[in-house]
This record gives structure tokens, C-alpha cells and sequence, in this order.
């Protein structure tokens, strides 16, 4: 789990500095709306957005195979939330770039972390809303494939090869990759079939004949657990990839990005893809967004990841005794006008919710269209 402790206050040309230094491992494409995409290369479109990429060199030599396979693994586990946007959005670069990309939808490792009650019918339902939302999203039906923990259940060779896994590292190098299940190591020992899930996530990414794992940072140990184990087991090491995890709107924890990542078990600290225009507004205003400052500031992730990804430019209407109207090109922009003092929080946060209202509106859309399975979702109970 990564701490980046106190941050003191710098210049903004000395803030980008000693962010792009001390906070990513690799040069990192940001900034670049869908019009841009086009002019990448498939390797620009992979490294996109990542604040880690384990390694560049496995990486060139993966992009040169005819075929080549990428996955993503979700727990089937309630509402989905604006962090996943970040998610599809790499999910599509990832096909641009000629990956054949599967979607786990771990049903059988959320029953284990007792995701909606540990019904496995309800994480299963859950699973058909979370296909729903990564359409919405815009990931291509016909370029994504997805998958569920029980499709490879009835199979020998999958326990095997989840064995193999658990017999070539420790119980403490397992609980060190915890934190894909969102538990302590101390919760672990009041169940001991969480201790399998780690083994069963390394076990995934072998059966599927995986190249690439991708997750936020909240999956990096898992990845490393599986690199490892590889090279004990003559199998081949997945190059992972890792994506930042958007801040909660309440700003709690915020100098750890996992503890204080938007939650679907607090609604109050996220935005949720489908949510109607006017639940978009209240949220963003309620949020935290302290004046000057950039980091853990979820407003500001927001413009990074999700609004300049998707426009080169952010509109900030305001009243002339504030400033009059502004149009901030690119988060370099918004990181000198915002630090300087040149824009308010408030008028910010105006903006922002905005453009997320236009930015969700094809989600919106869709599931007015395909309503089923978010109904079934809102009957659902979600539990921790």
C-alpha cells in the first residue's frame, strides 16, 4: 500500500516536477481528449494515464505478438461509480492498441469477501448490471469479452493451478496482497477462505493465458504476487499495468489513494455513472476541494482523468466581478490558474459538475433504454 505522506506547498512549476518525479514510475501520456487518441501509437495508447507499467521492455516485446491478451478483474459488488470511467476508458485504449481484452467478473471471489451478503444469485445479477455499465461506457460489445469465476470452477485444472499458486509463495507474502479484497490481513483470520483468494487471482491470470493484467493501484500487490509465483513456476510473468484510483468526493484519508478511492459502499463519496444531472451537481458541490491545492484533491482527479481524457478544454462560467468566463486548456492550465488563485473551489466545481452531466448523459441514455438489470440492482441489498 503506497503512502505519499504530508505534501508540502511549491510553486505549480515545482509541484508538476516533483509530482511526475516522486509519483509516477513511468513518463505518462495525460491530458489527451478522444480526438487526440487517434494520433497515438498502439504503445502511447497502452501507457496512457498509468502511474506504474511493470516492465517497458516485457511491454515491447508483448506489442510485437500477433496475439496478445489483456484482462481486467471486478467484483460483481454494487453500484457502479465514476472511477470506472477511468477504467472502460483504458479498457478501450487497450483494444485500440490491438489487445483481445476479458473482463473477470469475480463472482466467486466476492462471495469470499462477503460482497452482497456472499449471495452468490445477487453477485451474479450484479455482474449482468456491471456488463450493462462497461457498454454504457462505451467499450465495444463485440471487442470485449466477458468472463465469470464460474466458468472455470468446474474445472480441475483451474484448482490445480490455484494450488500451484498457494504452494509457491508464504502466508505472509499472501496477506501482503490483501488489499485486493479491500481487508486487513487481521480480518483474514476470522475466515480462512479469504486466505484462498489471493491464489485464486494469481490462478486467473495463468488459466486465461494472460499478457497483460491491468487494475488500479489497489491490485498492484496481487500483480507483483503473480510475477513472482510465475518465475517459480515456468510460467510466463504478466506485464501489469496500473491506473491512479480517483480520490473520494469527501476527501478522507487523501494522502493514501487506497484508503480514500471513490466507494460504492458510501454513496456520499461518489458519483455514480447513471446518476441523474441534478444528483451529478449536488455531489460535486459537496465535495472536497481545498483552495490551491492539487493533490488529493478529487475535483481536481476528476479533470485530470476523466474530463481531459474526454476534452481538450474545461468552460468556467462565472460572473465578471469574479473573473468573467474562462476556458482552461488542458490540466497543466488548471493546475497554474487553480494554485495561483486564480480560480475558485466553487466556480470550479460549477464547471466540473457540468461537464460530468454532458460527459455521463450516452449512460444515462443507455440504461433508459436497457433498464433491466439497474433494477434488479436497486432491489438488491448491498452488503460489506
Amino acid at each position: 500500500m503506497l503512502d505519499f505522506g504530508a505534501v508540502p506547498r511549491f510553486s505549480a512549476a515545482a509541484f508538476r516536477k516533483i509530482e511526475f518525479l516522486s509519483r509516477y514510475i513511468i513518463p505518462s501520456l495525460l491530458e489527451m481528449s478522444e480526438a487526440q487518441s487517434a494520433q497515438l501509437t498502439p504503445l502511447e495508447l497502452v501507457k496512457r494515464n498509468l502511474v506504474e507499467l511493470v516492465t517497458e521492455e516485457e511491454l515491447a516485446k508483448v506489442m510485437e505478438k500477433p496475439t496478445k491478451r489483456a484482462y481486467i478483474g471486478f467484483e460483481p459488488s454494487g453500484f457502479v461509480h465514476l472511477g470506472w470511467k477511468l477504467c472502460a476508458n483504458k479498457i478501450i485504449d487497450l483494444i485500440n492498441a490491438g489487445f483481445e481484452v476479458q473482463i473477470l467478473l469475480a463472482d466467486w471471489h466476492a462471495m469470499i469477501n462477503d460482497k452482497l451478503g456472499g449471495d452468490l444469485s445477487k453477485i451474479q445479477a450484479c455482474g449482468k448490471y456491471m456488463e450493462d455499465c462497461f457498454y454504457a461506457l462505451g467499450v465495444p460489445k463485440d471487442k470485449v469479452k466477458f468472463v465469470y469465476a464460474n466458468d472455470f470452477v468446474s474445472d480441475p485444472k483451474y484448482w490445480q493451478t490455484v494450488i500451484m499458486s498457494a504452494k509457491n509463495t508464504s502466508l505472509a507474502r499472501m496477506k501482503r496482497a490483501m488489499d485486493i479484497m479491500g481487508r486487513s490481513a487481521d480480518e483474514m483470520d476470522k475466515d480462512v477462505s479469504k486466505f484462498i483468494y489471493p491464489a485464486m487471482q494469481v490462478a486467473d491470470i495463468f488459466y486465461m493465458n494472460i499478457d497483460l493484467a491491468y487494475g488500479g493501484m489497489d491490485q498492484r500487490h496481487a500483480h507483483m504476487l503473480c510475477r513472482d509465483v510465475a518465475s517459480k513456476m515456468g510460467k510466463k510473468p504478466p506485464v501489469a499495468i496500473h491506473t491512479p484510483l480517483l480520490s473520494g468526493l469527501k476527501g478522507a484519508g487523501r494522502m493514501d489513494p487506497i484508503q480514500a478511492k471513490m466507494s460504492k459502499s458510501d454513496p456520499d463519496s461518489a458519483v455514480f455513472i447513471h446518476d441523474q444531472p441534478d444528483d451529478v451537481r449536488r455531489k460535486i458541490k459537496k465535495a472536497f476541494c481545498p483552495e490551491k491545492i492539487m493533490e488529493g484533491n478529487p475535483i481536481t482527479d476528476i479533470c485530470k482523468y476523466i474530463i481531459f481524457h474526454e476534452r481538450p478544454t474545461l468552460e468556467i462560467t462565472r460572473p465578471e466581478k469574479y473573473g468573467g468566463n474562462m476556458s482552461i486548456n488542458g490540466y497543466e492550465e488548471l493546475t497554474r490558474v487553480f494554485t495561483e488563485g486564480l480560480l475558485h473551489p466553487m466556480d470550479l466545481k460549477a464547471a466540473v459538475a457540468e461537464a460530468l452531466v454532458e460527459i455521463l448523459e450516452p449512460v444515462r441514455n443507455y440504461f433508459t433504454a436497457h433498464p433491466e438489470n439497474l433494477e434488479k440492482m436497486k432491489s438488491v441489498v448491498i452488503t460489506r
